[in-house]
């Protein structure tokens, strides 16, 4: 079914400088002939093709027009969406384009504007294409094969389907060298030593200059500017909203590190306000002792004194298979990043590997260790040994049925209209 291209659409209000021309109207909304430009372009871009195609540029339009019939019946349906989901996700439509520019500064300087009014711009796009995602959720997040549709399914695309590459069950167990206690420490002792520096007749925006760690207010002297309730995390808000004019917090803990905080002015539920952002950074000892925990659970699942699954719940910091005993899934060999091939293809059935360094993004690292479940060898697709990713391919094209039949519906009883 037809994702909703949320990075795509929002980056056209930042964008699109001169409103030229209505090209359609659907309900209470309208798309903009610079709205379709950006999109052909980047679409183009993406699939190294000619932005020129008149049945790329016909297909985004009616993307377009679809996704505003979507939001129009989210709002006939009563969708609602809370601050805190726009919230969360405008944080991650920031941290990906941040990844695509490189930089929060190149961000910044392409927009021509500072990331929380990037933010604040993005608002109202955000909420309605979540609207729009939870009416698809609600209409089709259930819809599921049957073993008998996926069967019918297979025999319909198995002669087009390639031959599968070798796959590999994997599971891990992984630390972050952030979350010892020493380290956290460590960054709250420096946080109170500037928060008691300021106290003292130290210049915050000075000291914000020199060591705060959010590299978009601290050029500014760690100058927020005016934000709204809801822009900030609920830790940072909880604090800043009880503070009167010019006061100081104490030292706040929140998902990005420690922060001071000084309330500068407020005008009705807006606030002004300043802040110095310590994060929790490791260090050689920290990652030291990540890799030596690693291997006495390596040792002690190897000895039997208890399963790799009891040793996953307990102690991984990956919550998110933590909780089904540290499983990754399977993968396909073409899935998997280079340091972890390099890991199972040396691994037989059953083994575990040594502690092995694993980069999450450009700023987030740990370490872990693997074990190899099961190797797959290359083969012709089956139901026996693919029946998850047939399955998976076979809700797509339910649902997309579906879908195709839901949205004729929609374009029969709220008014839209092409008018290029």
């Amino acid at each position: 079914m037809k994702k909703i291209l949320l990075l795509l659409q929002v980056a056209v209000s930042l964008n699109a400088q001169v409103l030229d021309k209505v090209i359609a109207v659907i309900d209470n909304e309208i798309i903009l002939k610079s709205e379709l430009e950006f999109r052909v372009n980047m679409e183009a871009t993406q699939r190294n093709m000619n932005p020129a195609d008149s049945t790329l540029r016909r297909a985004i339009l009616n993307s377009l027009i679809e996704e505003k019939l979507m939001y129009a019946q989210a709002e006939m349906d009563t969708i609602k969406v809370t601050d805190e989901q726009v919230t969360q996700q405008l944080e991650y439509q920031i941290n990906y384009f941040i990844q695509q520019y490189g930089s929060r500064e190149k961000l910044e300087q392409v927009y021509g504007m500072p990331i929380e009014k990037i933010k604040r711009s993005l608002q109202e796009d955000t909420r309605k294409n979540i609207m729009a995602q939870m009416l698809q959720q609600k209409k089709f997040g259930q819809v599921e094969s049957s073993r008998k549709e996926v069967e019918e399914f297979f025999s319909t695309i198995k002669d087009s389907l390639p031959i599968v590459q070798q796959k590999f069950h994997i599971y891990h167990i992984f630390q972050n060298p952030k979350t010892g206690e020493r380290i956290k420490q460590k960054a709250r002792d420096f946080a109170r030593s500037l928060l008691d520096s300021i106290k003292g007749g130290k210049d915050f925006a000075e000291l914000a200059k020199k060591y705060s760690d959010d590299p978009g207010s601290q050029p500014n002297g760690g100058d927020l500017g005016f934000q709204k309730r809801g822009v900030l995390v609920p830790e940072f808000e909880a604090t800043a909203y009880a503070l009167a004019p010019n006061q100081l917090s104490n030292v706040v803990e929140s998902p990005f590190g420690f922060h001071i905080i000084q309330m500068i002015e407020r005008r009705g539920d807006a606030i002004h306000a300043r802040h110095i952002l310590i994060k929790i950074k490791a260090d050689d000892e920290a990652d030291l002792r990540s890799i030596e925990f690693l291997n006495d659970i390596r040792d002690s699942i190897v000895r039997k004194v208890n399963t790799f699954d009891y040793y996953a719940k307990k102690y991984s910091d990956d919550k998110e298979n933590a909780r089904f005993g540290g499983e990754i899934g399977t993968f396909e060999s073409s899935q998997l990043d280079k340091g972890l091939t390099d890991v199972v293809y040396k691994l037989k059935e059953g083994d575990i590997s040594y502690p092995k360094r694993i980069e999450i993004d450009r700023t987030t690292y740990g370490y872990h260790i693997v074990k190899l479940a099961e190797r797959i060898p290359e083969h012709k697709a089956n139901l026996d040994l693919d029946y998850p990713e047939i399955k998976r391919l076979s809700d797509y094209a339910k649902k997309q049925k579906l879908y195709a039949k839901w949205m004729k519906e929609i374009k029969e009883k709220i008014y839209w209209e092409i008018r290029s």
